[in-house]
């Protein structure tokens, strides 16, 4: 199954609207996106969206939000439109039925009267005997007088495909050559009894349809690729497909104990990621590595770097784990790589209500402006920004009592009252007048500056940690600050 030439590379990502976004499907659009930039194609954005059930239009809306959000572009789908609309497989119920339809004239499919008793009384008996439990092929071939009887019965039956009675071998992109022997790849449904079209059809018909010459999927659809190859020779035959795609099937993203990461699992939802202000670039650098890298030695790099080298056979296809600490890591690096306008920018939705904890009015653009470059130094993801900085816009600071506990040790008053001195006098347009002051203080109980910043820090911010204390001070001002100093002592000798 040759490669198509690069300029004729069309991929698909074809999610299902259920629910809010899940890190791995977003891995797996990642991919897809960056295969078809890379070789100039083009992406299909496809919603199959046939299971009434589950599918919403809340969750179609956020799909789309989700992937512009991302930075993903698409070529054909969704407010794209393209040759091949429509997009949404709910659109599409009347392609479905001709097609299946051609396969049963064809004899690429037929019947099943089966009912779901007897399906699982001949799958006991099947396992019993130590054979495969799959559909036995009970209704391949009935006769006349045999559908007449259960026509007679009521019975409405499912549509099946007829699987060829060979081994079925393909090269995967990722995986390598695969082969998969015929009795453990046994007839199966297509259309349900209702006259509802199964994915198993739609979505090897759509790729035809739509001439997808790449399939780059999860590793959990690699058992139904034999079922799909099969009917791609069947819609060859008649003339509905041009070709069977080349098939990649991309490593499970594994979460907590080695378990697939599943829509169960908080940290697998898009939202959570997006809420805790992580930047779409460095969120994608750091899913790109679960199964692939751009080097050995460089971890960090921009969507444009992965374009250039990204190439599906260098994907790994062992498992890749999780690691949430290791994705704040790589969103810090991202952070930093920001020039600081844009940084300032992108925290603006944690900067106001409902997120931020001061009133409008008493935010300062100014002081916003001047601390921005110190917080971009410290944040791991953007809501960080709220608690680092919240001290420079609330009437008085926010104690956290295990940080005031932790620094207000005995004789932190007399410390206080030495700093307040030294720091009535310093120069406040220079940190490091600030931090002269502080120092001094510190030698004059006997402290090195470590130990006699942290009840400043916590008088001034509420924190024992937190964005760097001399430039924090300035920023800030020497009356809230020395009036915070004062709150603090008043508070001591209560």
């Amino acid at each position: 199954m040759a490669s198509a030439p690069a300029s004729l590379v069309r991929v698909r990502f074809c999610p299902s609207p259920t629910g809010n976004p899940h890190v791995g499907l977003v891995r797996t659009a990642l991919f897809n996106w960056a295969f078809a930039r890379h070789h100039q194609g083009t992406l299909v954005f496809r919603i199959e969206d046939t299971d009434a059930a589950r599918d919403s239009e809340e969750s179609y809306t956020q799909l789309l939000d989700a992937m512009r959000w991302l930075g993903f572009d698409w070529d054909e789908g969704p407010e794209v439109g393209g040759p091949h609309a429509p997009y949404r497989q709910s659109q599409r119920m009347d392609i479905y039925r001709d097609v299946a339809q051609k396969l049963l004239d064809a004899g690429h499919a037929y019947r099943c009267y089966c009912s779901q008793e007897e399906l699982d009384t001949r799958r006991e008996a099947a396992r019993a005997a130590g054979r495969p439990s799959g559909y036995d092929g009970h209704c391949r071939d009935l006769s006349d007088a045999e559908v007449e009887e259960y026509r007679a019965q009521g019975r409405e039956p499912i549509v099946r495909f007829r699987m060829p009675d060979e081994p079925i071998t393909f090269e995967d992109l990722v995986r390598g050559e695969i082969t998969y022997l015929p009795e453990n790849v046994p007839d199966y449904g297509i259309v349900r009894a209702n006259g509802a079209p199964l994915y198993t059809l739609v979505n090897p018909v759509d790729d035809a349809l739509m001439e997808i010459t790449h399939v780059l999927r999860g590793e959990d659809l690699l058992s139904s690729t034999p079922r799909q190859i099969a009917l791609y020779k069947a819609l060859t035959e008649l003339g509905i497909a041009k070709e069977t795609p080349a098939f990649g099937h991309l490593p499970y993203v594994m979460g907590e104990g080695n378990k697939k990461l599943s829509k169960r699992d908080p940290q697998s939802s898009l939202n959570l990621y997006r809420e805790r202000g992580f930047l779409p670039e460095g969120l994608l650098n750091y899913l790109s590595l679960l199964g692939w890298s751009l080097s050995a030695d460089q971890d960090i790099f921009t969507m444009d770097e992965m374009v250039a080298a990204f190439d599906v056979s260098d994907v790994q296809p062992n498992p890749a784990r999780f690691d949430l600490k290791k994705c704040e890591a790589i969103n810090a690096d991202h952070i930093r790589l920001l020039d600081t306008k844009e940084f300032t920018e992108r925290c603006r939705p944690w900067l106001k209500a409902p997120v931020a904890p001061w009133a409008a009015e008493d935010f300062d653009e100014a002081k916003w402006q001047a601390v921005a470059p110190h917080a971009q130094t410290r944040l791991k993801v953007l809501s960080e920004i709220t608690d680092n900085v919240d001290f420079l816009f609330l009437p008085e600071p926010v104690f956290d009592e295990a940080s005031w506990a932790k620094a207000m040790k005995e004789g932190s008053d007399a410390l206080l009252r030495t700093a307040r001195e030294k720091l009535d006098t310093a120069d406040w347009t220079s940190p490091e007048s600030l931090k002269e002051a502080v120092l001094a203080a510190g030698e004059a109980h006997g402290l090195k500056l470590g130990k006699a910043q942290a009840p400043v820090r916590v008088a001034v911010t509420g924190r024992t940690v937190g964005l760097p204390l001399f430039e924090s001070l300035e920023i800030l001002g020497k009356e809230k600050s020395l009036a915070r100093i004062d709150a603090a002592l008043a508070r001591l000798a209560a």
